[in-house]
C-alpha cells in the first residue's frame, strides 16, 4: 500500500478526528468480516480516505456501532460503516494482494507468496464484484514493472501509471461524479508515486535499484528536494482543484485537512532527517 494519504491531527477539530477514527474503525471491521483476522493485517489509513471521499459525495448514511478492539481494549470504539466502506475494504484487499505479489517477485519472500495465497478466494470475490478496478490494478502491476525493466528515463509516464490506477480505484461508479473523480485519483497517484520515489532515492542509488529520480540531469539532482516539491506540489494542487470541483460538504474539513497537509507529513519528515543527517555529519567532520 502507500502510507501518504493521511490526516494532521493537530488541525483537526476532536469532533472531526473521532469521525475519522470511526471511518478508519469500520474499514479495520469490515476487512475482519470479509476475511477474517487476515484481512485486519491489510488495514491502512489510504482506504480510509477514499470512505470519507465517497461519503462526503454521495452522502452516504452510517450504521453506527460500537466495539472493543483487542488493540485498545480498555475502551470501547465508535464504529462507522456504510455502502463505501465495502468498497474501500475492497479495494484494500486487492491493492495488498498485488503488493505482496510485487513483494515475492523483487525479494523472493515466501511469507509474502504464503499470504497471498490465503488471499486467493477473497481476490476471486472481489474480481467477480468490480472487475474493471481489478483489472486496471493488474495492467498498473504489469506496466511497472515492464518500465522497471526497460529502465524508463520519463518520470511522467511511469508516474501516470499509478496516477491512471488510482483514477479507476477512485472511480466507484460510472456516473456523473466519475470523471471528476478519476481525475482526484490520477494525480494523487502521481503524488505517490514521486514522493516513494522521493522517498527511496538514496536507498536505490545504493542498491542500483531501479528509480526514474536517478535519471535526472546533474543540475536537477543537485536541488532533488526544491525540484521533487514543485513537482509535488503541482500535482496536489491539481488533485486539489479537482477536489474542489467536487459539491461535497460533509467531512469537507477532514478532506482538505488531508489534501492540503496531511499528504505532506512525509515529505516534512525526510525533509527533517535528512537535516540532521548533514548536521551529525559536519559534527563528526569537526572532530
Amino acid at each position: 500500500m502507500f502510507g501518504y494519504i493521511n490526516i494532521t491531527q493537530k488541525e483537526l477539530s476532536e469532533e472531526s478526528k473521532k469521525a475519522y477514527q470511526a471511518y478508519y474503525c469500520g474499514l479495520c471491521r469490515k476487512l475482519k468480516t470479509n476475511c477474517g483476522a487476515k484481512g485486519q493485517m491489510l488495514l491502512d489509513y489510504d482506504m480510509t480516505f477514499l470512505i470519507v471521499l465517497l461519503t462526503g459525495l454521495y452522502e452516504l448514511e452510517n450504521e453506527s456501532s460500537e466495539m472493543v478492539c483487542a488493540l485498545h481494549p480498555t475502551k470501547k470504539r465508535t464504529i462507522w460503516t456504510n455502502e463505501a466502506t465495502d468498497y474501500a475494504a475492497d479495494m484494500n484487499l486487492i491493492l495488498a494482494y498485488y503488493n505482496l505479489i510485487d513483494d515475492w517477485k523483487d525479494d523472493k519472500s515466501y511469507p509474502k507468496k504464503a499470504f497471498a495465497k490465503m488471499l486467493e478466494k477473497d481476490y476471486k470475490r472481489v474480481l467477480d464484484k468490480y472487475p474493471r478496478q481489478v483489472k486496471a490494478i493488474e495492467s498498473y502491476m504489469e506496466k511497472t514493472q515492464e518500465a522497471e525493466e526497460r529502465g524508463e528515463s520519463n518520470l511522467d509516464l511511469v508516474a501516470g501509471l499509478t496516477g491512471e490506477m488510482l483514477g479507476e480505484v477512485f472511480c466507484w461508479k460510472e456516473d456523473e461524479w466519475a470523471g471528476e473523480l478519476r481525475t482526484l485519483g490520477f494525480y494523487m497517484g502521481k503524488f505517490i508515486y514521486l514522493m516513494d520515489a522521493y522517498e527511496d532515492y538514496e536507498s536505490d542509488l545504493e542498491k542500483n535499484a531501479y528509480n526514474p529520480l536517478t535519471f535526472m540531469d546533474q543540475e536537477e539532482a543537485q536541488d532533488l528536494d526544491t525540484w521533487c516539491r514543485l513537482i509535488l506540489t503541482s500535482m496536489m494542487s491539481e488533485c486539489a482543484k479537482s477536489f474542489e470541483r467536487l459539491p461535497i460538504l460533509l467531512h469537507a474539513d477532514i478532506l482538505r485537512n488531508v489534501l492540503y497537509s496531511g499528504v505532506w507529513t512525509k515529505f516534512e519528515y525526510l525533509q527533517l532527517k535528512k537535516k540532521k543527517t548533514k548536521e551529525k555529519a559536519k559534527k563528526k567532520s569537526r572532530k
